[in-house]
């Protein structure tokens, strides 16, 4: 399910969003919105969960784990 809103967006940001469709990075307007939300929510995920570990302290088995994750190839992840 989705829902239609109204954003004003300066011009500059609207000439930035046609241009990415233009070139076929995304597929519209909205796909580009879109994108950049779950970009922005990814990153604020990612901050509110960097903030538990600091709260939290050092964990043994998160550094031999961060350990073992920097040594291993990440070709095969598919």
């Amino acid at each position: 399910m989705s829902t239609q809103i109204a954003v004003r967006l300066p011009d500059e940001l609207v000439e930035f969003l046609d241009e990415l469709v233009k070139n076929g990075d995304v597929a519209s307007r909205a796909a580009a919105v879109a994108r950049a939300l779950e970009h922005e929510r990814r990153r604020h995920l990612a901050e509110r969960d960097a903030a538990i570990l600091v709260r939290s302290g050092a964990d043994a088995d998160m550094d031999s784990l961060a350990r073992h994750a920097a040594t291993t190839a990440m070709n095969d992840l598919d």
